[in-house]
C-alpha cells in the first residue's frame, strides 16, 4: 500500500516531463493531470486582455528544438529535457558557426554537469540551455539550429478548485504551474496542494478553500484582476512552493506581518517541534507579493522548505525527481493540514456570564472531566476561555497566552458553548 508521500511523488513524476511556460499547451497538459485528481474549473484568458498594469501575452508553444553538430549529431535536444530551450524562444531555422551560436547558449560554469533554466518572456529572443561540459566538448564548425515554436494570439490558462465551507469567507491556496522540468519548483507544491484539497474535502471545513493553479506572476495578477470585486472574501492565504526538498520548513510572513495566517503558521511550526525558520515579508519571491500588493493587502504568506534561490539546485536540472522526497512532501502536507485545522477553529467567543466566574460545577462541566489525566489543564482552559471571550480574542490568543495546547482550548470552548456560557 502506497503512502500519501509516495502518491505525491508519483504525481510529480507524471508532470515532470511536460514542457511548461506561462502560457501554452504545457500548462493545459499539466492541468489535465491535476484534473485527474481534482475537479477543476479551467479559465482561458485571451491574449491582449488588460490585467491590472499588465497585458496577457501571446501564447507560446514549442514542438521541437535542437542543435546538430557538424556531423549531424544532435548535441542538445528538447526531447531529452524541457529545460534545453530558452522559454518563449522565437522560431529559428538556421545554420551558423559555433562562434555565432555561442551567445545563444546558456550554461552554469560553476556546475558543469547541470543545465540551467532560463526564459525570455517579454523580450523576443531565442536560445538553448545546456551543460557546460557539453559546450566544452563542441568542435568548431557549422551547426544546424532548429526551434519549431509559435508565438501567436491565444490564451493564458489557469484553474481553480473550490472546497466548499460552512461560510463563504475564503482561504486561498496558490501554486504556480509555469516552470518546466523542475521537481521542487514547483511540482512538489502542486502535488501538496492537490492532496491538501482532497484531505479538506473529506470533512466540512469552516472556511471555503479556493485552490489556484496558475502561471507565476502573470497568472496571479490575472486572477486578481478578474476577481478584484470579490477579494474581500479572502480572509487568509498560503502560497505553496519548493515543498519537497530535504530542508527544514520556512514560512514567509504576509506584508502585514501579523495577519492571522502568520500567527497560525508560526504557532503550528513552533508547537510541532520541527526545525523551521520564520522570515519577514519582502516584495520579491513567489505570488505572495501579488496578493500582498498594497492595493489588495491580503493576509497571504508563503510556505516552503528551502526557499527559492536558497539551494544550489534551484532553477537547474539538478532539481530533479531525486531531489524531492515522499517524506518531505508528506511533512509539508501535515503542516498545511494543521494550519488549516487551526484557522478553521480559531473562533472568537463572547462570555454570556461575564460578571464573576460562572458556576461550572452545577452545569456538569467539572464532573465531565473526572478521571481525565489532563483534567486540571482542561479546567484551566475553560477559565481562560471565559476570561478572554470578549469578542476581541480568538482561541489562538487563549492558547498562546495560557500556554495551553490549542486542541485543549478548542475542547474547552466547545464544552462552554454547549453549556450556554459562551457564543461565537
Amino acid at each position: 500500500m502506497t503512502t500519501p508521500g509516495e502518491e505525491m511523488h508519483a504525481l510529480v513524476e507524471r508532470m515532470y516531463p511536460l514542457c511548461r511556460s506561462i502560457t501554452g499547451d504545457g500548462v493545459r497538459a499539466t492541468l489535465d493531470v491535476v484534473g485527474g485528481h481534482l475537479p477543476l474549473e479551467v479559465h482561458e484568458v485571451p491574449t491582449g486582455t488588460q490585467v491590472l498594469d499588465w497585458t496577457v501575452p501571446q501564447e507560446w508553444n514549442v514542438r521541437e528544438a535542437w542543435i546538430a553538430d557538424p556531423s549531424g549529431r544532435r548535441v542538445v535536444d528538447l526531447a531529452d529535457s524541457s529545460l534545453h530551450v530558452l522559454g518563449y524562444s522565437v522560431p529559428v531555422a538556421a545554420r551558423m558557426p559555433l562562434s555565432e551560436l555561442r551567445p545563444h547558449l546558456h550554461t552554469l560554469p560553476e556546475h558543469p554537469k547541470w543545465v540551467p533554466y532560463r526564459t525570455s518572456y517579454y523580450k523576443p529572443d531565442w536560445g538553448f540551455c545546456l551543460a557546460q561540459e557539453t559546450l566544452d566538448a563542441l568542435p568548431d564548425g557549422e551547426y544546424e539550429v532548429r526551434i519549431d515554436s509559435t508565438l501567436a494570439d491565444g490564451h493564458l490558462t489557469y484553474a481553480e478548485h473550490v472546497v466548499p465551507g460552512q461560510v463563504p469567507d475564503e482561504v486561498i491556496v496558490s501554486s504556480h504551474v509555469c516552470h518546466p522540468s523542475l521537481a521542487n519548483d514547483n511540482l512538489a507544491g502542486i502535488a501538496v496542494a492537490v492532496f491538501l484539497a482532497r484531505s479538506l474535502a473529506r470533512g466540512t471545513p469552516y472556511y471555503t478553500y479556493r485552490f489556484l493553479f496558475a502561471p507565476g506572476t502573470i497568472g496571479a495578477i490575472t486572477w486578481l484582476a478578474r476577481n478584484a470585486g470579490r477579494v474581500e472574501r479572502v480572509k487568509h492565504g498560503l502560497v505553496l512552493a519548493c515543498a519537497g526538498d530535504r530542508g527544514s520548513l520556512t514560512y514567509k510572513r504576509s506584508r502585514r506581518g501579523d495577519a492571522e495566517i502568520d500567527r497560525v503558521t508560526r504557532y503550528v511550526l513552533e508547537t510541532s517541534g520541527r526545525p523551521h525558520e520564520i522570515r519577514e515579508f519582502t516584495p520579491y519571491g513567489y505570488d505572495e507579493r501579488q496578493f500582498c500588493s498594497p492595493g489588495f493587502d491580503l493576509g497571504v504568506g508563503s510556505l516552503s522548505r528551502t526557499p527559492y534561490a536558497g539551494y544550489p539546485e534551484y532553477h537547474t536540472s539538478a532539481d530533479d525527481l531525486d531531489f524531492v522526497t515522499p517524506e518531505a512532501m508528506e511533512d509539508t502536507l501535515a503542516v498545511c493540514r494543521e494550519v488549516c485545522a487551526v484557522l478553521d477553529r480559531n473562533r472568537r467567543y463572547v462570555n454570556l456570564s461575564p460578571y464573576g466566574e460562572p458556576q461550572l460545577g452545577r452545569r456538569g462541566l467539572y464532573g465531565a472531566l473526572g478521571g481525565r489525566s489532563d483534567a486540571q489543564e482542561a479546567q484551566m482552559a475553560m477559565l481562560w476561555v471565559l476570561s478572554l471571550s470578549d469578542g476581541e480574542h480568538g482561541l489562538l490568543d487563549v492558547a498562546e497566552r495560557a500556554g495551553l495546547p490549542f486542541d485543549t482550548v478548542v475542547a474547552a470552548a466547545d464544552a462552554l458553548h454547549g453549556a450556554g456560557l459562551v457564543k461565537a
